[in-house]
């Protein structure tokens, strides 16, 4: 997601900041820790249905002790739902399935691209964040990275085995690439009143999923571990974690928020070899380093280093 937020505070320490963006890492690195848990004895619209309805439910509490109120014209609920669909229930969605596959750390990895998908269609639907030299740059590195990730399985004639789920984490990282560039029509929502709005959005979406084809109230009960993992990521991995967000983008400014983007991909890979037994196979360590490259580009402020100027070169 992306949100307004106020100036950066200069009396926050380096040391501080990188901090907090480790720990927020590490939380919403935790989500495909979490998905793995559950994606094998829940349904995905039932595990992304407990995610967000749990998650909007804590957003609300936490609007009404803060003394806010949640209100509604005809016009936010409708961008709330779409924005909901885009930004949570889809793309949770395709990585609740897609980890029925793959690694949590390649999930992971992946989901690192959605900066690069969401330049593009800023490119294709604004005038005012065209594509520059070092966007470009970026993005063909990224996509080289992306090739280098899932290209074995590509290169072992088509195994069946893992490419449906990279597929469905890309589609995901495609979601989010549309719900950023249409959570434009929002301009001046509050991001804790846009975040709750967008995951009560995902609720109302989901659960009719969940109820018809699931009959969630008919599947296995959970386990304590169940329930632990469902807790998790739906208070820890995303309504603590948009919390922090905000903290983030308040205190330390967007351009320093947008470079968790970066560590997410190293909490999953290392909590999924710790807790899960992962292994962290040569390609998704070099997939994930172009990657990191190709965001370092989209970033700027490498290529600003290298060439010792702006680039305002539009592509």
């Amino acid at each position: 997601m992306t949100f307004t937020c106020e100036e950066r505070d200069p009396s926050v320490s380096a040391g501080q900041s990188w901090l907090v963006l480790g720990f927020l890492s590490v939380l919403w690195g935790g989500s495909f820790f979490f998905y793995k848990v559950l994606a094998p004895v829940l349904p995905p619209a039932t595990l992304v249905l407990g995610r967000v309805g749990l998650a909007a439910l804590t957003l609300h509490v936490v609007l009404r002790l803060g003394g806010s109120r949640f209100s509604l014209t005809s016009y936010t609920a409708r961008w709330f739902l779409i924005l909901g669909i885009f930004n949570c229930a889809l793309p949770f969605s395709l990585y609740a399935w897609s980890e029925r596959f793959v690694p949590s750390g390649v999930a992971a990895t992946l989901n690192a691209t959605t900066p690069i998908f969401t330049a593009i269609a800023m490119h294709l639907t604004t005038k005012d964040e065209r594509l520059t030299r070092s966007v470009v740059i970026g993005i063909a590195c990224a996509f080289a990275g992306v090739a280098v990730l899932i290209g074995r399985n590509l290169a072992t004639g088509l195994s069946l085995t893992e490419l449906p789920g990279e597929l469905a984490c890309l589609g995901a990282t495609t979601s989010y690439a549309i719900g950023n560039a249409l959570s434009r029509k929002l301009k001046g929502v509050q991001p804790l009143l846009l975040a709750t709005g967008q995951l009560t959005g995902a609720t109302v979406a989901v659960a009719p999923f969940a109820i018809v084809l699931d009959r969630f109230w008919t599947l296995p009960t959970l386990t304590f571990s169940g329930w632990a993992a469902l807790l998790g990521i739906a208070l820890l991995s995303t309504a603590l974690a948009y919390l922090i967000y905000f903290r983030v983008l308040t205190v330390h400014g967007a351009t320093r928020a947008a470079l968790v983007t970066f560590l997410v991909p190293v909490s999953a890979l290392i909590m999924g070899a710790l807790f899960l037994g992962e292994p962290i196979a040569w390609n998704t360590v070099a997939g994930a380093g172009l990657i990191g490259l190709g965001l370092a580009a989209i970033d700027g402020r490498l290529m600003r280093r290298l060439w010792g100027r702006e680039d305002p070169t539009a592509a």
